[in-house]
């Protein structure tokens, strides 16, 4: 499925999505312990995700750089607010666990040298609908 072909998913849209019941221990992602921003581990079989939703609008370029952190958190903290029109989540697909469905967000961090791709739990708790 390309990006271009995604739904493109509001906060309201996510609050859903996380709300889902699942399987509290499914062995497929239980190496992703991720409830703020991480690195996906090199040994991690990422085929065990699949993407099903978009964060990303069609002008996904133009969009900002703003991070929201209105409680003093910072990009890295387990805490912060998950803002879907605020960075990085604007640049963010969503993805699923095809065993138990738990939700992630995942974008590609571009480093001078390097690509990293990031990934965090979705829950429901975090998520905030603010505007930049």
């Amino acid at each position: 499925m390309s990006a271009e072909s995604l739904p493109l998913l509001s906060a309201a849209d996510l609050v859903v999505l996380a709300a889902v019941e699942r399987r509290p221990e499914c062995a497929a992602c239980a190496p992703l312990v991720c409830p703020g921003w991480e690195s996906v581990p090199s040994t991690f079989d990422l085929s065990t995700l699949q993407r099903v939703d978009t964060l990303r609008g069609e002008d996904a370029e133009e969009s900002t750089l703003l991070e929201h952190h209105p409680r003093g958190t910072h990009g890295w903290s387990v805490d912060a607010p998950i803002a879907p029109a605020f960075f990085p989540y604007n640049r963010c697909e969503v993805w699923t666990c095809k065993a138990c469905a738990r939700p992630f967000l995942r974008y590609t961090e571009y480093g001078g040298y390097y690509e990293d791709q990031r990934i965090r739990e979705i829950r429901a708790e975090r998520i905030e609908d603010a505007r930049p």
